[in-house]
């Protein structure tokens, strides 16, 4: 078995992601605001590349079953239902709709794991689950790509922390692991902050850059540990949470 993780800035080739379990990694903020959609209720989330293929996509719904939502420079985009902040997805907006969404990172990413044997999107908000769920896709064997984000084809310093957290539960205990450079270099990152997540909101550029524009709330939220215990699993081109008895199993 081998654990690999890209740090954000190169771009994806095929053969990273192809017949391997897969984990996106968007921190601030898609992976957490997907998390928080799904837990308020939705249907599913289904992500896109661009605004143009999330508005189009509409029309194949009734207007009633779908919410748009997503960013572009951290702003929601005009005509949209919803932006990117995790607070905004509460039930009474998404409860049983299918939510149609496009953000300048994350979604893009997930767009690159196509091929994966399994994939799985996430953030500090459920990583403890999204662990147990690839413990378990692996349990039998396989290779791991964890796939920063990042931000705007840069690293991302809290992408990098979330994937030396996941690099870390997921070889504990295991024995004949072998780490990539960038597996190594992400449990490197992730030890400073394994007392706490608090710190990263003062160093990493995207959390200051977006508390700059009023979103320190998102922050927070982003920035909070295992606060849902469910992983989100990306199938079929759909964002949805995965079966409790898979991650136990």
């Amino acid at each position: 078995m081998r654990v690999d993780v890209l740090l954000g800035e190169a771009q994806v080739a095929a053969a990273d992601v192809a017949d391997r379990v897969v984990v996106v990694i968007d921190v601030l903020r898609a992976a957490t605001t997907v998390a928080a959609a799904l837990d308020a209720g939705a249907r599913a989330v289904i992500p896109f590349e661009t605004v143009d293929e999330t508005a189009s996509r509409a029309k194949a719904f009734a207007r009633g079953e779908v919410q748009l939502a997503g960013e572009r420079r951290m702003m929601k985009i005009d005509g949209f239902d919803l932006g990117n902040s995790p607070a905004e997805y509460m039930p009474a907006s998404v409860e049983g709709r299918t939510i149609l969404y496009t953000t300048t990172n994350g979604t893009a990413a997930l767009a690159a794991a196509h091929g994966a044997r399994a994939c799985y999107f996430a953030a500090f908000v459920n990583v403890s689950a999204t662990v147990a769920s690839v413990r378990s896709a692996t349990e039998h064997g396989g290779d791991v790509t964890i796939l920063c984000a990042g931000n705007e084809r840069r690293v991302a310093l809290e992408d990098v922390v979330c994937a030396g957290r996941l690099v870390r539960g997921i070889t504990a205990g295991r024995e004949g692991i072998s780490r990539g450079d960038g597996a190594r270099v992400a449990e490197m990152a992730e030890r400073p902050f394994q007392g706490g997540l608090a710190s990263l909101a003062l160093e990493a550029g995207h959390a200051k850059s977006l508390a700059a524009a009023g979103f320190s709330r998102d922050v927070e939220l982003c920035l909070t540990l295992d606060r849902y215990d469910r992983a989100v699993r990306y199938h079929d081109r759909q964002l949805q949470l995965e079966p409790a008895s898979h991650a136990e199993s």
